[in-house]
């Protein structure tokens, strides 16, 4: 048996995004941003279908990405920002709620909200997943977001028309 095999293209155009992204270690989170547009860019989504919305920490980012999501002006929200551990539990408690309130806003809105948020253990571990050395996680994001709309809209669109 060969069962339907369903997977999302990597073409934006037509699809509409925004990014909510943290302001804070802003010199990280600021390439991811820019690895964002980049993907977004090369995967054929006007400029014009791109917003960016700036909070000022992680753990705002879940509610701005629920209202974003909520408002059906977007096909996915791409979620990007940088927790990096410090000598306090301070760490534990924000990447496990800003990772809970993502994935709470993508399952109450039915609309893609993708996890683009670095944790990592100190700076070095977060300049090299926003680009230097294991590749922009901003940029990864962002495709996973393209993949995610045309898959949705190929998958469960089709068959409402």
């Amino acid at each position: 048996m060969q069962p339907a095999i369903h997977e999302g293209q990597l073409n934006g155009k037509g699809f509409r995004f925004a990014i909510v992204a943290s302001r804070w270690n802003d010199f990280i989170s600021s390439r991811l941003v820019e690895g964002a547009l980049d993907a977004l860019a090369r995967l054929g989504v006007a400029e014009k279908a791109v917003a960016v919305y700036k909070v000022p920490g992680s753990f705002e980012i879940p509610l701005l990405a629920l209202k974003v999501a909520g408002s059906k002006k977007f096909d996915a929200v791409i979620c990007l920002g940088t927790i990096i551990r410090g000598q306090t539990p301070h760490f534990e408690y924000i990447a496990h709620e800003v990772t809970r309130g993502i994935s709470q806003a993508g399952m109450e809105t039915g609309v893609p909200v993708v996890f683009g948020i670095i944790t990592a253990d100190n700076l070095d571990q977060a300049i090299d997943r926003a680009g230097v050395k294991l590749g922009n996680k901003g940029f990864e994001a962002a495709t996973t977001a393209v993949e995610l709309v045309n898959l949705y809209k190929e998958a469960f669109e089709k068959d409402e028309g």
